[in-house]
């Protein structure tokens, strides 16, 4: 019975070359500088300009800080209202995803981050408070028994019109 080693029929392993013999010639091109580019492939013309990427990310930053700013600015009950409130629109959005109706698929992880940004400021406050991760704990599960369920604030508008 003849067994054959993996390690002998892998082309990964790396076999001894002679000294003088040339490396083997690859497609891979690799990461190569602006001008060996251009040397290389005639036609191309490398900017020395970087690309503006930046700008999007910047913004983006700079509407988390000020939504920060704000939920900062809400008092814990407030937090505690929007959160539920937030909740609410998360079930919507999921009977509508099962439903097969018109939905913006942004608006799940829009809504979740909404939701942890808001519950993280409510733990920063626990913190600042001396209430430790147990107490905390005890704390939210006595919030979320003294929830009064209610139709989120986009039913309400609808049943009010």
């Amino acid at each position: 019975m003849a067994t054959m080693s993996l390690a002998a029929a892998s082309p990964l392993t790396s076999t001894p070359r002679a000294v003088g013999a040339p490396a083997p010639l690859t497609a891979f091109l690799g990461l190569r500088s602006g001008a060996a580019q251009a040397t290389r492939f005639p036609g191309l013309t490398v900017s020395s300009q970087p690309v503006e990427r930046r700008a999007a990310g910047v913004v983006a930053m700079a509407k988390r800080e000020q939504e920060l700013e704000e939920i900062r600015a809400m008092t814990t009950e407030q937090l505690e209202e929007e959160v539920v409130d937030l909740k609410g629109e998360l079930f919507l959005l999921r009977l509508k995803r099962s439903a097969r109706q018109e939905f913006k698929n942004s608006e799940f992880s829009r809504m979740r981050k909404r939701i942890a940004r808001m519950l993280t400021v409510k733990r920063e406050r626990e913190i600042e408070q001396g209430i430790n991760k147990r107490l905390s704990r005890k704390l939210d599960r006595k919030w979320k028994q003294s929830i009064v369920v209610r139709p989120p604030p986009s039913l309400r508008e609808n049943k009010e019109v």
